[in-house]
């Protein structure tokens, strides 16, 4: 035997000794709790006991560590006071030791001391007798349930037993959740309960003595018959709403008891979320052959594996348009309160042609049963574009396929200017002043570009974009003589020197220029809307501050311009057309007959008048203000009506319920008025504002009313 498998051994036995002595206490303390405070304490007061004991008891064991078991060794003196190399690494010790370890290992493998704790006899009969001594005490303790759940003492409950009047000594209540919840059943002695709705609930109450007969009472006049079952009385029903029940018996109890509270756990319906597309209504791209769908269904007790995926299909165009509907199963993954549904449709399978549309709904339900409920999704609707569209598109795109590269050249504009600032202190001032100039020049040329697409005139025809290395003298050179190009003979007008650039393939300049004459009218020469028009003016209006602080070599003064003509560029991107036809009012024909004859028969009274407010229901507020002195008499049957038929007029309609049924228990109790008056408060009808003050009248209207106040001179 080595000396681990000693230190386990003596472990072990210390363990059992703390188990032995601790649990017993535990278990015996769980049986006095269980008379004292009820089955509920008892079980997490008898939980914490054995939880605690059992700690104690492995505290124990591992404060047996290895120096323990040395010092245990070396007590023994054939060991020699050497137990602790048994323990040191084999490499850290020199010959002498490792000799000597040697003979320790054999003369604990021929006889190995029992190092194991001994029985501690007295202490487990003391503890075993303190146990027994515990739970004789709980047995002639009164149990908890004895006592009514009443507001009532002990010699109120002695003098209802003497006259025989019954007295409630016992209550127990399990709640039973539907099935498809997956909840537990919960039971316990309080008969107030939470429960969802289509619960079972069970009640077995005890009295003494006997009644003749018992039945719960509802708040809504609803009685439920108490069936005695021996010594019991038991009944059950399915909670389907919330309400505040009485405990009645015949003869009647000595104290009435409170009201006790039922509420109910609405079972929301499942909700659906669209995760792909994002969009509602889609329009598919020209060469599109599948459309992605992708569901999520969530619900607070699980959702079907089964759902229903709705595909309409639409086909045609004007009145001759065709509907097609088609049912799919869908199988959902994930967990059943949060499943995923995904289904690829094939649009070509679907008999889809240019012009035609897709409708696609799904459709899930939850796990309530016997009435399952049932959620849609939002309808996601896919165009495809038609043949005119598609050709249109083309087009478009043909013409605006290189502006996103110009929206770009903003940022870089941006960045240069921020990395001359930081090399300022390394560059000398004509260095500086000609990078910044270049920068400028760059400004210039995206400002120009940004102006055809105003259908303003371009500063020369169509030539290959400038570079900031390109030589000064060249550069006007080439700009002069772009500036005084010849018109040609058969429009009139400038267009630039076609000879001097070559046409770039998907350039809108060029393209406009080639099959029109949109600079014009600056106004219908663009391919954007007003709107977006107006904010790319702001833009070139920024873009040109900012080329002059960059010409004179001042890029920090020019930057914040630049910020600006960014943000107006990123407007302009996201801008979208939106057309909306114009319609015209259509009034009633005239009846010519009519005309000139001064017979007003049918015509109202065309008179400004003020409709009066519908006046709010006097209960509440009667109510209110009969409850503010403690001698009002108030009329709680008309409230509790009036309850029934609003019962979103207050927050919780349950806590007005239990105050009324307070005040009819005890028409004198002060705090129960005031109780009932504060939950009537959210009931009460909002009282008229003032009406509004007229505005100050402004310098003419002073002068308007002193003319209109001075004194007239007489005519003569």
């Amino acid at each position: 035997m080595n000396a681990s498998a000693l230190l386990r051994a003596a472990r072990r036995r210390t363990l059992l000794i703390g188990l032995l002595a601790g649990l017993p206490l535990a278990l015996a303390v769980g049986v006095l709790a269980t008379r004292m405070f009820g089955l509920e304490a008892a079980y997490m007061i008898t939980t914490a006991g054995l939880l605690v004991a059992a700690g104690v008891a492995v505290w124990r064991a591992r404060r047996l560590d290895a120096r323990w078991l040395v010092a245990r060794l070396n007590d023994h003196p054939r060991f020699e006071d050497s137990a602790d190399l048994l323990f040191a690494a084999a490499s850290t010790l020199n010959p002498l030791q490792q000799r000597q370890r040697r003979h320790i290992e054999q003369r604990l493998q021929g006889n190995p001391p029992d190092l194991r704790p001994r029985w501690p006899g007295q202490r487990l009969l003391l503890c075993l007798l303190a146990a027994a001594l515990i739970a004789g005490t709980a047995l002639l303790w009164p149990s908890a349930t004895a006592n009514p759940p009443v507001a009532a003492g002990g010699g109120a409950n002695e003098t209802a037993a003497a006259d025989s009047t019954p007295a409630l000594r016992g209550s127990w209540l399990q709640v039973t959740p539907p099935a498809y919840s997956g909840q537990a059943a919960v039971a316990g002695d309080k008969l107030d309960a939470r429960a969802l709705q289509g619960s079972r609930l069970q009640w077995r109450l005890q009295f003494a003595p006997q009644p003749q007969h018992a039945w719960l009472q509802f708040h809504d006049g609803r009685r439920l018959a108490l069936q005695r079952d021996g010594d019991y009385w038991r009944a059950s029903e399915v909670l389907q709403r919330a309400g505040l029940y009485r405990i009645q018996t015949e003869p009647a109890m000595a104290a009435a008891g409170r009201a006790y509270r039922l509420d109910v756990v609405i079972d929301r319906p499942p909700q659906v979320k669209v995760i792909e597309p994002a969009q509602t209504l889609n329009q598919a791209a020209p060469r599109q052959r599948t459309w992605q769908l992708r569901f999520e269904a969530t619900d607070d007790f699980g959702v079907n594996n089964a759902a229903t995926l709705d595909i309409t299909t639409a086909k045609g165009s004007g009145e001759n348009i065709t509907f097609q509907q088609r049912q799919l199963t869908l199988s959902g993954s994930g967990p059943t309160t949060a499943r995923r549904f995904a289904y690829s449709a094939d649009l070509a399978a679907l008999g889809l042609e240019p012009g035609d549309e897709v409708v696609a709904r799904l459709s899930v339900r939850d796990n309530r049963s016997p009435q399952p409920q049932e959620a849609r999704s939002a309808s996601l609707i896919l165009r495809l574009p038609s043949e005119q569209q598609v050709q249109a598109s083309d087009l478009e795109g043909a013409i605006k396929k290189v502006m996103p590269a110009y929206f770009r050249s903003q940022r870089q504009i941006i960045i240069d200017a921020e990395a001359l600032l930081k090399q300022r202190g390394s560059l000398d001032a004509d260095t500086f002043i000609k990078r910044s100039d270049a920068i400028g020049v760059d400004q210039r040329i995206l400002r120009l570009r940004y102006g055809q697409f105003l259908g303003e005139e371009a500063e020369g025809g169509a030539k290959a974009p400038p570079t900031g290395d390109l030589p000064t003298s060249d550069a006007t050179s080439a700009e002069g003589h772009a500036d005084h190009a010849d018109h040609a003979d058969d429009d009139g007008h400038d267009h630039g020197n076609a000879a001097e650039g070559t046409p770039v393939f998907g350039s809108a300049t060029d393209v406009l220029s080639e099959y029109g004459h949109t600079h014009d009218h600056a106004e219908a020469a663009t391919l954007l809307d007003p709107q977006t028009r107006a904010i790319l003016k702001s833009a070139l209006d920024q873009m040109w501050q900012s080329e002059g602080h960059l010409r004179q070599g001042h890029p920090d003064q020019a930057l914040p311009y630049a910020y600006k003509a960014l943000a107006f560029i990123k407007q302009v991107q996201q801008a979208e057309r939106i057309y909306l036809a114009r319609v015209g009012s259509e009034l009633p024909s005239i009846d010519m007959a009519r005309r000139m004859t001064g017979k007003r028969d049918g015509l109202g009274n065309r008179a400004a008048q003020l409709t009066a407010r519908p006046a709010g229901d006097a209960v509440v507020a009667n109510a209110w203000h009969a409850l503010a002195s403690s001698d009002g008499s108030v009329d709680l049957d008309a409230l509790s009506h009036w309850l029934d038929a609003h019962p979103n007029a207050v927050p919780d309609p349950l806590d007005v319920v239990a105050a009324i049924d307070a005040l009819r228990q005890q028409p004198d109790c002060r705090t129960c008025r005031n109780e009932l008056r504060a939950q009537l408060w959210p009931a009460l009808r909002r009282a008229d504002g003032p009406p509004a003050r007229r505005n100050a009248a402004d310098a003419v209207g002073r002068r308007y009313l002193e003319a209109l106040s001075a004194p007239q001179e007489p005519a003569r």
